[in-house]
């Protein structure tokens, strides 16, 4: 029975012995946005801090394009040894399955989450040239003037996208 335990254990160790080993090359985070989001931002903020704690380089590229797809799709078929990471949003991971009838990944078969990173807060802003100083005030100056204001998005799908067009039906501008 000794042996039996002593066996257990060694194979239960064996894991955790190679994942001190962990990176022993370079890691890749896929960020699917383009450079300067806030995606972009955290991977590039985070990456020189892990670089340093774990003496590998963690470098981080970018592959905007299709809602998020292009960079899930590639992290999704990447080896899935650790060394190819995507920066994932609420897009590639919840948004997308509720948007596309088929796609080229499995946000719950294919990834695997490892830490939250972040949480973003989403605001409301207007040219400070605006007469409208309040919510209120905008959602009456956009009704009094049907196709003349436009918003910006980092792409459709994402969340910057769906809020703005949340906000649209549910004040009818």
């Amino acid at each position: 029975m000794r042996l039996v335990w002593a066996s257990l254990l060694v194979v239960l160790a064996a894991p955790a012995v190679q994942a001190q080993d962990y990176p022993t090359r370079n890691v890749t985070f896929i960020v699917p946005t383009g450079a300067g989001a806030g995606t972009d931002l955290l991977a590039r903020v985070l990456a020189p801090r892990l670089s340093e704690r774990l003496g590998r380089s963690f470098v981080v590229e970018n592959r905007p394009g299709a809602g998020t797809v292009i960079a899930a799709e590639a992290v999704a078929k990447s080896n899935p040894d650790g060394y190819t990471i995507l920066m994932g949003t609420s897009t590639p991971l919840a948004i997308n399955v509720t948007l596309h009838k088929k796609l080229p990944y499995d946000p719950i078969k294919d990834f695997v989450p490892l830490a939250l990173i972040a949480t973003v807060p989403f605001v409301l802003v207007v040219n400070n040239d605006l007469p409208a100083k309040s919510v209120r005030e905008f959602i009456e100056l956009a009704k009094s003037k049907p196709g003349a204001f436009s918003y910006g998005t980092t792409g459709p799908g994402t969340p910057f996208h769906l809020y703005a067009e949340l906000f649209g039906s549910m004040t009818g501008t």
